[in-house]
């Protein structure tokens, strides 16, 4: 049963493989045109003779400038009840087609000489099916050729439009065009992150210098060179003139070449070496070689200068390759055998293509080199790549060193800190002792021994003798209230001052009053000038208590106009105000103060202010 149904099986496949076959050939297939009849016209000399396809007119003529017309015959058996149209490889420098006498396409101005150039994309040209007839056809290509613009006329294919555009247009068109949009961007992608690694990883040499690795700025160079190059076949109407713009790709090719060559220069490390600087020259040579023979052959319209230039060309970068090959089976690496590989095909490659266009006659061949360059600009990507892991990683590591040095530095000054924090506790408690024995000794200490001057005269009173003693015991309360004082709070210090004295007052039948408004903060008055202001408002009151026999005394403080003011007022008998009391105006100088005394009998004033 299943050989049965595999036999009808293959009865039935046969029968659609011969129907398909029978279909085939119902239509007529595609017409590849191989022979024409050309006419040329070269400084009004006009020439006509029969030709086998492709037509290289720079072979043919020498880079001589003119016009051709090529009359390429056909057959059609049947009308075609499909689309047709019409594949050219290569045609130019400019040109236009005609079928039968009808103009089907033209590609730039055949009037115009050395601007447009459609020499560099292949041509799908569609094909109306009224122009066509049965038997015999004539298509008909006329073109401008200008010098060194591979002008000519490949080998031509006319028929149905599916097989001819699906089948060989668009696989040509993707080769030459399509991919001269990928490579392009390729290169400009593999440029732009070798410029960007050359600026942004500046390294500081042994001589302390900031230098920028070299490897990645040739990288770039060669990159956009290359991809400059490789956009002509994008460009069919360059910017600038013919001539200088056929310098400037020549130009764009050498810049790729000697970049390569100096990126293989740094990465041989042959910089470093005096015996290999001279490697250098021949760089240069390349560059400069190619514009000027670009040159002369462009203006004379003598192809032979730019190809025998071009055969220098290869034997210097062939040597220069050969002698980085053999640095690298000396020394070899990674990054050097990607380089190294890539170098010998692209000189292969590179070969091929000088003697298939340079000196063959085939016409419609594209260059090689421009596919080899993809396997150069891997070989960059990679070093460039490899590079910069590299240098990331040593940064990281350098990052991981400095980040365990800095915390070890932060736990010795954490450390340093705390000593210095003890160190600063233990002065301001010797600074507070040393004040509070200052203190006791300047006031307490002065009213003691006050006191037992007193007793050893003989001479004084037991009323005298007491004030003395309440005096320094009010001294001594007030050093132990200055402690809690905030520094500049002149409100808290006269507060603690009513405190101590207001029971003495009223023990020595004075009278208070209280006019202090709400102040601010006093900024330059710290620690030891609220201290030393609390000193002074108390020798003032000590002074009412002793000597003025008054029977009121005031306190006023208030804040006008940006100042502080504060007055002590009594009532007594006065005292001679052109001699202020010592100890008053030393302790207002001290603080920053300014004191000003009035006195008569029935008033006296003792103020101090603050700016």
């Amino acid at each position: 049963m299943l050989r049965r149904l595999a036999f009808l099986c293959l009865l039935g496949l046969a029968a659609l493989l011969a129907a398909g076959g029978a279909a085939a050939g119902e239509t007529q297939g595609p017409i590849e045109l191989r022979h024409a009849r050309v006419t040329t016209t070269i400084d009004g000399v006009v020439q006509t003779e029969a030709v086998d396809l492709s037509y290289h007119w720079d072979r043919r003529h020498r880079g001589r400038t003119g016009f051709a017309s090529f009359e390429l015959p056909f057959r059609v058996e049947t009308l075609p009840e499909v689309p047709w149209g019409v594949f050219i490889p290569r045609a130019g420098s400019v040109f236009e087609v005609q079928l039968n006498g009808a103009l089907l396409q033209s590609y730039g101005d055949l009037g115009q000489g050395n601007r447009a150039d459609y020499a560099k994309a292949p041509v799908y040209v569609p094909v109306p099916g009224r122009l066509l007839k049965e038997g015999e056809n004539l298509l008909q290509i006329r073109i401008r050729a200008d010098s060194e613009r591979r002008a000519g006329l490949s080998r031509v294919t006319i028929g149905p439009a599916t097989p001819v555009r699906t089948a060989l247009f668009e696989g040509a068109y993707a080769w030459r065009f399509t991919g001269s949009v990928l490579l392009t961007a390729f290169s400009l992608i593999v440029g732009s992150i070798a410029l960007a690694l050359w600026f942004t990883q500046v390294d500081t040499g042994a001589t302390g210098r900031r230098q920028r690795d070299a490897l990645y700025f040739w990288a770039a160079v060669a990159e956009f060179c290359w991809a400059l190059r490789v956009a002509d076949a994008m460009i069919p109407e360059p910017p600038l003139p013919w001539q200088l713009w056929g310098v400037l790709m020549a130009g764009c090719y050498a810049g790729w070449a000697a970049s390569a060559m100096m990126f293989c220069y740094h990465l041989a490390d042959w910089a470093q070496s005096p015996r290999t600087r001279w490697v250098r020259w021949p760089t240069a040579a390349v560059v400069v070689g190619t514009v000027v023979f670009t040159w002369l052959a462009l203006n004379r319209e003598e192809p032979r200068w730019l190809t025998a230039w071009l055969a220098v060309e290869i034997t210097i970068v062939l040597g220069f390759v050969a002698a980085f090959a053999v640095a690298t089976v000396r020394r070899p690496s990674v990054e050097r055998l990607l380089v190294a590989g890539a170098a010998l095909v692209t000189v292969a490659f590179g070969t091929r293509d000088w003697l298939v266009i340079r000196l063959s006659d085939a016409y419609g061949e594209t260059t090689w080199v421009r596919y080899s360059s993809v396997m150069f600009g891997v070989a960059l990507l990679l070093i460039v790549l490899r590079r910069f892991h590299f240098a990331s990683v040593q940064a990281r590591g350098w990052v991981k060193t400095l980040a365990d040095r800095v915390a070890q530095r932060e736990r010795e000054l954490a450390s340093t800190y705390a000593e210095l924090e003890e160190v600063a506790r233990d002065q301001a408690r010797t600074h507070e002792r040393e004040r509070i024995l200052r203190d006791m000794h300047d006031g307490v200490g002065s009213h003691i021994s006050s006191a037992i001057r007193q007793l050893q005269s003989g001479q004084t009173s037991p009323e005298e003798l007491l004030r003395t003693l309440r005096d320094s015991l009010d001294q001594l309360k007030l050093s132990i209230d200055s402690i809690h004082l905030p520094p500049g709070d002149i409100g808290a210090l006269l507060a603690a001052l009513r405190y101590r004295l207001e029971p003495r007052l009223a023990a020595a039948d004075i009278a208070f009053e209280w006019g202090v408004d709400e102040l601010p903060p006093v900024t330059q008055l710290d620690a030891h000038a609220t201290r030393q202001l609390q000193f002074l408002l108390f020798e003032a009151i000590s002074n009412v208590l002793q000597h003025a026999h008054a029977s009121a005394l005031r306190i006023e403080a208030d804040a006008r106009d940006g100042a502080v003011r504060l007055r002590v007022i009594d009532n007594g008998v006065g005292f001679d105000a052109v001699e202020v009391p010592e100890a008053l105006s030393k302790r207002a100088a001290a603080i920053g103060a300014r004191l000003a005394i009035e006195s008569r009998p029935g008033r006296t004033v003792v103020q101090l202010v603050f700016d």
